[in-house]
């Protein structure tokens, strides 16, 4: 006798046909659209390892609101203390492209994550022991991150203050303070890259935060903390006029399109016979980041964003308040989980809704890395149904890439 099926199980059965809804119905183009296979690696879907994921309802930034709910989530997934303790912490803010106001927001409140929550976390992981919190983003501009975040309208001090004045700042677009480069292996060999060469903050660290917004992406789908790590490629290697220090421009030829070769010295790209198209380079680059840098924790700041994208530079993004926060010890988990939540199917298949292009979770699944089955994850704190906010995206037709070689400052 069939066992009876409970509503949490109903509802996961049904993202598929509610991200479909969401997303306005499948393209015909996209129906038939096969990706390449991606490697001749074994899949480890069914054996990739699975973690807590927190969700807390959290009805703005008020900064005591922020800091309860926020340790709410992180005593629920184990506590932080042994991870944190006598240790430098570095954090890969979300901050992505230039800082603009959008839809009578400030950047902040919807495609950036929110200073107060920066300080939440900072104080959480000082209070838990830290002996130094490191703030990093490849931000394309040539001022310090500290005068960046001041015009954006950030309260650094209060950050700082939160972090017990142990937090630094650091522009990872380039070699930064460090003399040189260091390099980070793909430990299943590379989608695309078997390797990267990132600024030496993200080597010289003892553990590893991710924090991410919950957001759709013209190229990969959503966003959260496994496309913010596309960030740690320093765009003075990556950039479309590399090798340059002191380089403002996107990672449009060399990563997004195959159109450019990286520098002489920097890992070069597997062939792997793939179209020079973003729709399978982009999330494969954002796996490979993922196997190189692994994240130690992930957070996801769902309480104001938009929907529909990943900024300014994308047409047709809307306000969206879901009010949430996430957070796990296991990156993969913790996406898939808010991807769930906004009414997609993390499993889903490659070039379908919301995936524009390859789905970056099932590559990581795939791999071993964090398991995307739902099912499978243990949810603490708020259910999947009562967090349930659907998102709505339409599909990108042909590019995504924001043109940055012209940017002002702020």
């Amino acid at each position: 006798m069939p066992g009876k099926t409970t509503r949490r199980e109903m509802i996961l059965r049904t993202l598929g046909a509610a991200g479909l809804l969401a997303g306005g119905g499948f393209p015909p183009a996209l129906t038939t659209t096969r990706a390449p296979a991606a490697t001749d690696l074994p899949d480890r879907s069914e054996a990739a390892p699975s973690s807590p994921v927190s969700i807390q309802q959290c009805e703005s930034y008020e900064p005591k609101l922020l800091r309860r709910r926020l340790d709410a989530a992180l005593d629920q997934i184990g506590g932080i203390g042994p991870l944190v303790k006598g240790k430098t912490v570095t954090i890969k803010l979300n901050c992505t492209g230039e800082v603009k106001d959008l839809l009578g927001r400030p950047s902040y409140e919807t495609y950036h994550v929110h200073p107060n929550l920066v300080g939440a976390l900072c104080a959480a992981i000082h209070d838990a022991g830290a002996k130094r919190i490191v703030l990093v983003e490849a931000w394309y501009y040539n001022e310090p991150p500290e005068e960046v975040l001041t015009k954006a309208g950030w309260d650094l001090a209060a950050i700082k203050s939160a972090g017990g004045n142990d937090v630094t700042f650091e522009n990872t677009r380039n070699k930064g303070r460090w003399p040189s480069y260091g390099r980070i292996k793909v430990p299943w060999g590379g989608f695309i890259f078997p390797a990267f060469d990132v600024n030496q903050c993200y080597i010289n660290t003892d553990v590893f935060v991710s924090l991410g917004k919950m957001k759709n992406h013209a190229c990969a789908g959503v966003t959260m903390t496994l496309k913010n790590l596309f960030g740690i490629t320093p765009t003075a290697l990556y950039g479309d006029d590399a090798p340059n220090e002191k380089t403002l421009s996107a990672r449009g030829a060399v990563i997004h399109n195959g159109t450019r070769k990286v520098p002489e010295g920097v890992p070069g790209e597997i062939d792997h016979k793939l179209p020079a198209d973003w729709k399978y380079r982009v999330p494969r680059v954002v796996a490979d980041c993922c196997g190189a840098r692994p994240v130690d924790l992930a957070v996801i700041d769902g309480i104001h964003t938009v929907s529909g994208g990943e900024g300014w530079w994308i047409n047709g993004v809307a306000l969206a308040e879901p009010k949430l926060l996430f957070a796990g010890r296991n990156a993969v988990c913790t996406d898939a989980l808010c991807a769930t939540v906004m009414g997609w199917d993390p499993q889903g298949p490659h070039m379908q809704p919301p995936f524009p292009g390859e789905n970056h979770l099932r590559l990581l699944a795939s791999v071993g890395v964090g398991t995307n089955n739902v099912k499978r994850i243990e949810v603490r704190g708020l259910s999947v149904e009562k967090a349930l906010h659907p998102f709505k995206m339409k599909l990108a037709a042909a590019s995504c890439m924001p043109d940055y070689r012209y940017m002002r400052t702020v």
